[in-house]
């Protein structure tokens, strides 16, 4: 099994696939461990003194006056644990709650949080066993991290609250530690606070999120080239030439996508001649590119508030190389808030477009000579009709999901708090929205390839054909009607987990 070295620099976003996703198992580096052990002993020389110092010898938030008794301190933070996982709702994807985990452990290893080596090796240890605390829907305001979720988190290192085991069966945490051979830990000064005060899960979300569009937008265009060939579009408006005189680099990269998946199509070159009479496609099919794009562009600058993100200690108060113990407010979810919500947008946007190709194909007055609906006998069969129809109560619910979270602020902790992020309402929303992104691409694909086969006897383009023949893997050719749902379904797992971009990148290579 891959192990992913966690060390004091940044975790790589496949660090993070791999572990959340795939179920990696993690190893602290030597120097981790060095610097977490330099960072305790300044945490261990403040708790020793008269001084109150935030976090170590004081109260939390608004109750951040109160100096605490050397022995009451141990109480206090396994207080906060308890206090604070207050989470409320449905359970968190095991993928979010093992990349919220993975990326606290990240934090820890950097030496500018306090804990002891034992209490990060613990945390490793979970991970490794496959043991995932139980994190609630609700509960995260995005500043002071996400203070609920990974209370959830914390509470197992004790040895309480639920867990689910490696098999997925929820037990206690205390019998899961039990049988994993893992001592719960009893925390000391500064461990409960910096086990809670990070942005791990909004940030877990956003990668997971950024590697799911990576691949879904390789897809979209995948879709729009289908849909393009089968409506019998043009693809002169993908020319390199044309795509220059706006030289957008996610525009580029779309565009080139198109060109390769329409190389050698019979369809295409069936209607290029004189006696075409096309002489503009409609803006869901000819501007593809431009809206693809600017979706990848976004992506990317989502994925470079991604990458500062993985570099950053984030915890507070922090303990800096010289041994001073400072409060900072670098727990503000704002810059991941803010890209979460900006994907959003562009995910409605994509889906949308195409919708919009998708209902061309099973319109008779638009469709170019294809039957109504895609159906076999149309009137007595409804083809695709009302799998256009789930495709636009997706959309309209991706349009919804694209209001962000971010412009809204609760103010909370006796005004302490009184401006927070959402961050992760935003990555719950995008999650979402990945999902429905999913789904409507999944049904063009589905609806275009019916239109190919139906274009017979001419044939589409070596890759898109590709295309074709992987869905038929799993969804059936033109026909009859038939149960659409379960067609959908298939379509959308070989959408999710990639194979119908493989099928058009083993034509042409990799999709940019």
């Amino acid at each position: 099994m891959t192990n992913i070295p966690v060390g004091t620099g940044p975790l790589a976003f496949g660090d993070v696939v791999a572990v959340a996703r795939h179920g990696a198992e993690v190893t602290l580096t030597d120097e981790a461990l060095k610097a977490i052990a330099e960072a305790r002993a300044h945490v261990d020389d403040l708790a020793s003194r008269p001084t109150p110092a935030y976090g170590i010898s004081t109260g939390f938030g608004a109750l951040a006056t109160r100096h605490i008794h050397e022995e009451l301190r141990a109480r206090l933070q396994e207080n906060i644990v308890r206090s604070h996982a207050a989470g409320s709702g449905p359970e968190v994807e095991r993928e979010v709650v093992r990349a919220m985990m993975l990326l606290r452990l990240s934090t820890l290893a950097t030496g500018r949080t306090g804990v002891r080596p034992v209490t990060a090796e613990t945390l490793a240890a979970l991970l490794n066993a496959g043991i995932t605390p139980v994190v609630h829907e609700y509960g995260s305001l995005g500043c002071s991290g996400d203070l609920a979720p990974l209370s959830h988190v914390a509470l197992a290192l004790i040895g309480e609250g639920d867990v689910r085991d490696a098999d997925g069966n929820k037990t206690s945490a205390a019998q899961a530690l039990a049988e994993a051979g893992i001592q719960p830990l009893t925390l000391v000064a500064k461990e409960g606070l910096a086990l809670l005060n990070g942005t791990d899960g909004m940030l877990g979300m956003l990668v997971l999120a950024i590697e799911d569009l990576r691949a879904l937008l390789r897809a979209a265009d995948i879709g729009a080239a289908m849909s393009v060939e089968a409506q019998l579009g043009t693809d002169r408006v993908f020319a390199q030439d044309l795509q220059e005189l706006r030289p957008h680099p996610g525009q580029a990269d779309s565009a080139a996508n198109l060109r390769r998946l329409l190389k050698d199509s019979a369809i295409m070159e069936s209607h290029r001649g004189p006696h075409c009479n096309r002489v503009q496609d409609a803006y869901s099919l000819r501007c593809s590119p431009q809206v693809h794009g600017a979706a990848r562009d976004t992506l990317a600058h989502a994925a470079l508030v991604a990458e500062r993100e993985l570099a950053s200690a984030v915890d507070n108060p922090v303990v800096l190389p010289d041994g001073r113990v400072e409060s900072n407010g670098n727990f503000h979810g704002a810059p991941i808030a803010y890209v979460l919500d900006f994907l959003a947008i562009p995910v409605a946007d994509v889906a949308s477009m195409a919708e919009r190709r998708t209902d061309r194909m099973l319109d008779v007055a638009r469709s170019h000579g294809l039957p109504a609906f895609l159906a076999d006998d149309p009137g007595v069969d409804s083809g695709y009709m009302i799998a256009q129809y789930t495709q636009a109560a997706v959309v309209n619910e991706l349009k919804r999901l694209a209001v962000p979270a971010s412009v809204d602020s609760i103010p909370s902790s006796a005004m302490q708090e009184d401006h927070v992020s959402m961050g992760w309402g935003g990555a719950r929303k995008l999650r979402r929205a990945v999902d429905g992104l999913t789904r409507v691409v999944a049904i063009e694909i589905m609806t275009a390839a019916r239109a190919l086969d139906l274009r017979a006897p001419l044939r589409p383009g070596p890759a898109t054909a590709a295309v074709v023949a992987a869905l038929r893997t799993a969804v059936p050719g033109p026909g009859p009607d038939r149960h659409v749902a379960p067609e959908i379904a298939a379509a959308v797992d070989l959408v999710r987990d990639g194979s119908l971009v493989t099928a058009a990148e083993s034509v042409v290579g990799p999709l940019a």
